[in-house]
Order: C-alpha cells, then structure tokens, then sequence
C-alpha cells in the first residue's frame, strides 16, 4: 500500500469538522457521563444504555464502510451474528475467555469482510449492494437452518458475561460500565485511523477512485481495508451483544437489521465520527421514549426519520454543521 500520495487526496476542504481534536475530546466526555448516567435509570433503562453503546459500535463500522471509503453493504447485521454466535459458542461451549472470543470473532469477521471484499473490486454501487444483500440472507439462513452449530431458531442460552482478575460484569450496572469502557477504545481506534493516512485513502475512495489511483493509491488493497475494518467493527458489536442479552436467535442478525443499521448510518451523519452514537439514539433509545404513546411510536419514529432526511440527507449531524456555517457566515 501507497501512503505517500494520500496527503494530497483529502484537501481541507473535504475534511468533516468532527476530524478535529473535538472529537477526540467528545468521546472522552460522553464516555464519562455514560459511566454514570444509569444512577437510578433501573435495570431495564441500563441495559437500553448499554444496547445503544453495542449499536453504535455496529453502526461505526458500516460508517467507515460507507460513509468514509464510499461502499454500500446490507451485510452489517449477519456480521454482527457472526461475531455474536461466534462469542456464544466460544464461551458458553468451550469456557473460552471473553477477550479470547472478542479477538477471535473481530478477526473472523475481518477475513470474511476481506473475501466478501473481492467482489468490490469489480461491481459498483448499487450490484455492490446486492452482493452484500445475498450474503446476509446466507448468513441468516445459516444460523436459522444449521440447528447443530446455532440452536437453529431456539438459539444459543446461558452466555456468561466476562469476568477480569475476580472482577465480575453480571449485573447489569457493572456490564454496562464494561461496555462504555470497550466502546470508548473501539472509538479512538476509529479516531486514530480516521486521521491517519488510511482514513485519508479511504476518503480517496468515497470522493474519485480514478484520481486516487493515478495519485498512486493502491485502490484495490484500500477497498478491501475499508471492507474487512467495517466488517471487524460488527463483529465486535456482536461479541458484546451475546452477553449483554445472554440468549440469542438469528432473528437480530436479518436482513432488515441490516436495513436499520443503514438508516442509522444516515440519519446520524454519514462520513462524520460522532455520527453512529446519534443514529444509533435516534434507532434504539428514541423509540423506548416513544413506547408511552403505545401503538403509535412506530409511525412517529419513521415520521421524525424521514423528516429528518427530507429537511437534510446529511443526517443530524449536517443538519448541525450547515447550520453552524450560517451562523459563522459573515453578515453582508
């Protein structure tokens, strides 16, 4: 791979405000009111903290899949199963340690995002879409038909949560500090690779393959990054998923999961760092607030989404950044 020439690709101009320092700061603050925002939320309003945090970290990798290298995929969520039943299996079958089982599952859905990869090399846009779409529905049926490895529809039950140096994670305060703190490195690893002249190839991507390559980026081996790192991000998602509910079944890793992980991508802001955690709110904590109005949350969740999208395809986070440019813009 080619780094030299990548300085050149991503000129100030197309760089996103939230590449800047903030960021870094962001994350590091939310992650310390995260530490202590379920002082009496409940059990129950712990563990939707603690399912927004595992979203997130799904969402962030089909955020660099698609909103950073420019890739569409509809394989985020059979990822996601991947790494969960991998987990399961590893430590409720085998007594596997949970880090043992977090690293296994990222890098087995890393080499599968690397050989689900190849096929970007030679289709574009929406047939790229179509390829991940028939490899979610494999994965999927996999884990519903396979009933020997998966449990079939009855699932995999009684998955431990982790345990470091006698410090147990069972309850449901101690689990969810343990997440904050996964999803907190995840994220200034994400930070880091953003910024690093990866991040910038990945950007050459999304913005003008040709150029990119006669800047001499190696855009094959740069497409199957972007694929393979996305793909690790679900997996590890699903690592965490497994013993935060502690009984799965294929039904989270449909396809339509996949289709909801997409809108979180975009309704948060596709291409900005911070972007999952708010899209991430909008697909999994605002629909809890919304269940008071009983049956009708559904059609006010899609409402507030789809006016979001009309008003700003950009997301939350456009909507915020255009309108910070019309505030910083000059008075005639």
């Amino acid at each position: 791979m080619s780094y030299s020439s990548t300085d050149a690709i991503a000129p100030a101009s197309r760089v996103r405000p939230d590449w800047a320092d903030g960021a870094l700061i962001t994350l590091i603050l939310g992650a310390v009111v995260l530490w202590f925002a379920p002082s009496g939320m409940g059990r129950y309003g712990t563990y939707v903290l603690s399912l927004w945090l595992v979203m997130s970290v799904a969402v962030m990798g089909l955020n660099l899949t698609l909103g950073y290298a420019g890739l569409k995929s509809l394989a985020q969520a059979a990822f996601m199963g991947i790494g969960a039943y991998a987990t399961a299996l590893l430590t409720a079958k085998t007594g596997t340690p949970w880090v043992v089982a977090f690293a296994i599952s990222g890098a087995l859905c890393f080499g599968v995002g690397m050989l689900l990869g190849f096929p970007a090399l030679r289709v574009k846009a929406h047939y790229l879409a179509f390829v991940t779409l028939a490899f979610s529905t494999l994965i999927w049926l996999i884990l519903r038909n396979e009933e020997w490895l998966t449990g079939g529809s009855f699932g995999l039950s009684n998955i431990p949560r982790p345990s470091f140096f006698g410090f147990k994670t069972d309850g449901a305060l101690a689990f969810h500090r343990f997440v904050v703190v996964v999803t907190l490195l995840l994220s200034l690893s994400l930070w880091w690779l953003i910024r690093s002249p990866w991040g910038r190839a990945f950007l050459a991507l999304r913005e003008n393959p040709t150029r990119a390559a006669s800047l001499g980026v190696d855009t094959r081996a740069y497409t199957l990054l972007a694929f393979a790192i996305g793909s690790a991000y679900a997996g590890f998602a699903g690592a965490l998923y497994a013993p935060l509910v502690e009984f799965i079944d294929p039904s989270p890793f449909s396809l339509s999961q996949s289709f909801f992980i997409l809108l979180m991508v975009v309704a948060g802001g596709s291409g900005y760092l911070i972007g999952p955690f708010v899209g991430a709110l909008l697909g999994v904590v605002l629909p809890e607030w919304l269940k008071g109005v009983a049956d009708l949350y559904l059609i006010i969740f899609a409402t507030v989404v789809m006016v979001l999208l009309i008003i700003c395809p950009q997301g939350v986070l456009g909507l915020i950044e255009r309108g910070w440019r019309r505030l910083r813009r000059p008075k005639a």
